[in-house]
């Protein structure tokens, strides 16, 4: 089973190539559709990453592909860092079970 990255910008993609993680750098929405369909037919490829920043740009596109079974799609920071909140962890928790922490 494969990682593959999803990359807004060359830096991200760079370091994930280090460490041996294919992917693509793309910009536009219709790039990223096209992307994503070809992933998501690459049935070796478990893991997909994606930069947080088509999570912002594109909330439906990343939001749909997220309920897909296989492969996890999985949002994270670039070399920006992160575009959430400091207790993002604890909400999120809080919300998927009910209780407050």
């Amino acid at each position: 089973m494969k990682m593959y990255l999803i990359s807004d910008n060359i830096d991200t993609y760079t370091g994930m190539r280090l460490a041996g993680v294919e992917g693509a750098v793309v910009h536009e929405r219709n790039e990223l559709l096209q992307e994503l369909d070809k992933v998501m037919a690459d049935k070796e490829v478990g893991i997909v990453l994606l930069t947080e920043k088509f999570g912002r740009d594109f909330p439906d596109i990343v939001n749909r592909v997220k309920m897909n079974r296989m492969p996890l799609f999985v949002e994270i920071p670039d070399r920006h860092g992160t575009g959430r909140k400091p207790d993002f962890i604890t909400s999120y928790v809080n919300e998927a079970i009910g209780l407050k922490l």
